[in-house]
């Protein structure tokens, strides 16, 4: 078969830069065929994983130089970031390391004169599918609970940022058996292809919610089991006690960073009526004032949108706000610039119902909406069918957690946002997931329960 390959384009410049394999999806049989061999002794030796996965962790952070300025270049992000994102992949890689095995055996005790104990099984090869925005994070997220609990990982990342991914499968080589993880890039359909492959016992997949459901349809062919972390749509509810200068700077990087082009950015502000036009200044001064540039420029704090595509959801859901009566306080705009950059943008008197409100935007652009009283506020906030994260700001702690456990999403903020720990669940609720991520729980969801009974006496 004739190796095909696409063209990886530079964000920053909108210009091929690179090229990745094409691979086909008829390959996938072989491939997914190693890994299940390779999951033979890979699930077999517990301690081995462990130093596995610890050496992988090493061989990370010994890749980061080449690592971190690959992932700007496709990605877009400022170099920092990126090399932040590298960390966090090792990170990940050493805090799963030390919870393999998975939990001990245990007693189940039911009063009878029967001996049942529960034990926990490695499910088989997985599949996972990556988006562009954090491509090494979100590989880590999904294949170092994976090969902790004993599976085997194929990965996909996506066709805008396979450099960065594939880099990282050759660090982890160093450290990890022949097949054991193994990253294939490739355009549709080959992730279509890996969702519904029968030799995939978990599909994992990070994304928008119509491809999540794709991939769930696909992998119900062979009742494979789904995680699915889908869209977001973070609603920020600032109380009327906020005090705006302090929380200002907090607020417009939980929506910004990265571009916006976070599942759990904050994608909507409710302010209440008579602090909206300041924090509505506080915000588009800081959107006017932050330095837009290539994320390889060490003076550039937000880098382009990566790919041409949401560039133009972008230009869309903004051009529609402003012609349903949007006001654009800073922003608005492409930039006169090559490459796929937009001007942080902060919208006022939008329409409650148009779609930069009411779906993900996905970039760096934030509709700030006045409330007359908390409980419009918090309507507004659930009625929506996404339910990832939200947070509440207030100068009272207590009253502000009062409020955000009333938002109905997976993890609620107080001052801050979109911070999660290594060893914190993470799940959504409503379209915005299945499954659960992180911690002790993300290494359950690779493993399947094994119940064993016999006889207290023969």
């Amino acid at each position: 078969m004739t190796k095909r390959h696409f063209a990886v384009v530079d964000p920053a410049t909108g210009e091929p830069f690179a090229e990745a394999p094409d691979q086909h999806p008829d390959e996938l049989d072989a491939i997914v065929e190693r890994s299940r061999r390779a999951w033979l002794g890979w699930r077999a030796d517990p301690g081995a994983r462990t130093a596995a996965l610890l050496a992988a962790a090493a061989a990370v952070e010994a890749a980061e130089a080449e690592l971190a300025p690959l992932l700007t270049r496709e990605q877009g992000k400022p170099l920092a970031e990126s090399r932040a994102e590298v960390a966090r992949t090792a990170a990940r890689l050493r805090y799963f390391a030390e919870l393999a095995p998975g939990p001990a055996p245990q007693p189940v005790e039911d009063g009878r004169p029967v001996r049942s104990e529960l034990r926990w099984r490695p499910l088989g090869p997985v599949a996972a599918i990556v988006p562009w925005n954090f491509p090494l994070q979100l590989a880590s997220s999904k294949l170092a609970p994976a090969l902790a609990a004993g599976n085997t990982v194929v990965l996909k990342p996506s066709p805008f940022t396979p450099l960065a991914t594939l880099r990282l499968a050759s660090a982890l080589a160093e450290a990890l058996p022949p097949d054991v993880f193994t990253v294939v890039t490739g355009r549709e359909p080959l992730g279509a292809r890996m969702a519904a492959h029968p030799g995939f016992r978990h599909v994992t997949f990070t994304g928008s919610i119509p491809t999540g459901r794709a991939v769930a349809a696909g992998a119900a062919a062979s009742l494979a089991r789904v995680t699915l972390e889908l869209g977001g749509n973070d609603a920020a509810v600032l109380l009327d006690d906020v005090e705006v200068p302090a929380v200002a700077e907090r607020l417009f990087w939980a929506a910004f960073r990265n571009c916006g082009q976070v599942c759990m950015a904050v994608k909507r502000v409710y302010v209440p009526d008579r602090l909206h036009g300041e924090v509505v200044d506080a915000l588009a001064g800081l959107a006017k004032a932050v330095e837009v540039g290539p994320g390889l420029d060490p003076a550039s704090r937000l880098g382009p949108v990566n790919n041409a595509p949401q560039l133009a959801r972008v230009e869309e859901v903004t051009a529609r706000a402003l012609a349903d009566g949007a006001r654009a306080a800073a922003g608005g705009h492409r930039l006169d610039r090559p490459g796929y950059f937009f001007a942080p943008t902060v919208l006022t008197e939008v329409p409650p119902d148009s779609p930069v409100v009411a779906r993900e935007q996905f970039g760096p652009v934030l509709p700030v909406l006045p409330y007359r009283d908390l409980e419009q506020a918090l309507a507004a906030a659930n009625g929506t069918g996404y339910g990832l994260g939200g947070s509440v700001w207030g100068s009272d702690p207590d009253r502000a957690q009062a409020v955000a456990e009333r938002l109905e999403c997976g993890t609620a903020w107080v001052n801050h946002h979109a911070e999660l720990s290594l060893a914190q669940p993470f799940a959504g609720v409503k379209e915005s997931g299945l499954g659960v991520a992180g911690g002790p729980w993300g290494l359950l969801g690779n493993l399947q329960p094994f119940v064993l009974h016999r006889p207290e006496r023969p």
